[in-house]
């Protein structure tokens, strides 16, 4: 069975990677405002959960924007299973092989500050889609919708393998949640 082009059209426009923010292809009267996801020097990965939008930030400029899925209850992360993505400042650890995401970036949630607020909470990161869904459908069902149990996802391997080399070539440390 084909493949309707609206999914094919959703894919292909969620796992290439540019620097335009998604809001330049909605039609508009005004043109849209020049993006704010990067501090000034900011070197980090930028999540913007309103946009669904990861930033590669180097030196406050986007280098690479990807679309992302977040938590299938939301953002601001409190309880260990409450499905929803943190929000804040928090460390990186290394990339590394996922049997179940290819590749996984672990964020370190909670803060000691949020720990001690009685956050709870682990296993929160950046990865790739789940093992078994390699078809275009699968992977566009993927990116339509929050799904995952708190952790951020791109689309497919290829941009998780992006991600993680770029975060290496550069030796960034921290991601920022932002609502």
């Amino acid at each position: 069975m084909p493949i309707p082009i609206r999914i094919v059209a959703l894919l292909v426009f969620a796992s290439t990677s540019t620097s335009t923010p998604a809001s330049a292809f909605t039609p508009t009267s005004a043109p849209a405002p020049a993006p704010a996801a990067c501090g000034e020097r900011e070197t980090a990965v930028v999540i913007d959960t309103h946009t669904h939008q990861m930033h590669l930030c180097n030196g406050g400029k986007i280098e690479r924007t990807f679309a992302v899925a977040l938590g299938s209850r939301g953002v601001g992360k409190q309880r260990q299973g409450d499905n929803r993505t943190p929000l804040g400042r928090y460390g990186l650890g290394p990339p590394r092989a996922s049997k179940d995401f290819h590749i996984f970036v672990p964020v370190n949630y909670p803060t000691p500050a949020q720990a001690r607020l009685g956050f709870t909470g682990s296993a929160i990161g950046i990865h790739g889609p789940p093992r078994g869904y390699e078809t275009l459908a699968q992977l566009a069902m993927l990116i339509s919708q929050d799904w995952t149990a708190g952790c951020i996802a791109v689309a497919t391997d290829a941009d998780i393998e992006a991600v993680a080399a770029w975060l290496r070539a550069r030796d960034v440390k921290n991601v920022r949640l932002a609502a």
